[in-house]
């Protein structure tokens, strides 16, 4: 028997017993926010903002060693960045009652929120404080400010660079890995021609193959396009194929019996069937392509991350070089995002049966 909340029960808990047992039949109405204390402040966020004033208080307060030949500059900048921080997390958990949705979308990353500043801290002692970690191998946190502060035009061109590289790479790699997958995966001719020498050439990798591009192409931003593309493509194309092969036969078989032609079974039937496995190829195509685009950087072409390392790692820069490798698992973190959000759009008819 089914009980329903009343408007005069003031006993009432905020749950009821729905005839359905589905995920939403037993889940209260209105529950607190994530580490909600009986004050109504936000537990985790305060914590946090303890550990940010710790690390300001740290940087300003402790002075900088002098080891090696570094003064380390925008000290003073990097403990009242730590400070600010730690006002504004604590205004947000002080108003977590009063204004509940602050708090929400950054409540999944209160514990990070306090790992984050005890792993800066525990890199500015070991660095600028204490020197265990020796100059100019090793820079401290506020070398990174110094880098993006000082060198932005030509750290912002690179990236610039980078990123229209890799545009250009995996596009055609994916368009034409996913052409190939869906034919190999339609056609028996070519499975029968083209798989044999898809498993056979594609493994190796694409780097490898660095020599060869660079003296068939005609530049080197062409052969290094052509590289991304090739280690694009792979993944793309092989899980294509398998999400192509895999589809049920019955599908096929219903869409006949209305006349579907057979452009239809392949646009309509074969593809939107093989979506999930081909985002999975696209993912691991953006991983290799990231890789190659280093490599390709690095060895003929004349601007981009890749080339900001070598030429940082050239003239002992090491903090540039940091600041490089930031900029770079940002970007690639932000088009991991991105693509997660597009294939979120384009499979919006699966949500909540696969996750991952």
């Amino acid at each position: 028997m089914s009980t329903y909340p009343s408007s005069l029960d003031s006993t009432y808990d905020g749950t009821y017993d729905a005839p359905f047992d589905s995920p939403k039949s037993r889940q209260p109405i209105a529950a607190p926010a994530a580490g909600e204390t009986r004050t109504g402040a936000w537990k985790p966020g305060l914590l946090a903002a303890a550990a940010w004033t710790a690390l300001g208080v740290l940087t300003l307060a402790w002075p900088n060693a002098q080891a090696g030949f570094n003064e380390w500059t925008f000290t003073t900048e990097f403990g009242i960045a730590a400070l600010a921080a730690a006002a504004l997390v604590l205004a947000i958990a002080l108003l977590g009652r009063r204004a509940p949705r602050l708090c929400e979308p950054i409540a999944p990353a209160g514990k990070w929120l306090i790992a984050a500043p005890l792993l800066l801290a525990a890199w500015e002692v070991a660095t600028a404080k204490l020197g265990w970690l020796p100059p100019p191998f090793f820079a401290p946190p506020q070398s990174l400010i110094d880098v993006l502060a000082e060198d932005w035009p030509r750290l912002g061109l690179s990236t610039a660079h980078s990123i229209r590289l890799l545009a250009h790479g995996f596009v055609v790699g994916a368009i034409v890995g996913f052409v190939t997958g869906v034919w190999i995966g339609w056609s028996r001719a070519a499975s029968y021609w083209i798989h044999p020498v898809l498993r056979f050439l594609g493994p190796v990798p694409a780097s490898a193959l660095l020599p060869l591009a660079f003296f068939f192409a005609p530049s080197s931003y062409a052969a290094a396009v052509f590289l991304i593309a090739l280690a694009t493509f792979f993944p793309v194309a092989v899980l294509a194929w398998s999400g192509v092969a895999a589809v049920n036969r019955a599908y096929y078989d219903v869409a006949r019996t209305m006349g579907a032609s057979q452009w239809f079974l392949v646009l309509r039937v074969a593809v939107p069937a093989a979506m999930p496995q081909v985002f999975v190829g696209l993912f691991m195509g953006l991983g290799a392509s990231f890789s190659v685009l280093v490599t390709a950087e690095m060895m003929g072409v004349k601007a981009g991350l890749g080339w900001y390392l070598q030429w940082a790692q050239g003239w002992a820069a090491y903090a540039n070089m940091y600041a490089a490798l930031l900029v770079m698992a940002v970007l690639c973190s932000g088009l991991i995002t991105l693509l997660f959000t597009v294939r979120d759009r384009v499979l919006s008819w699966q949500a909540g049966t696969v996750r991952w």
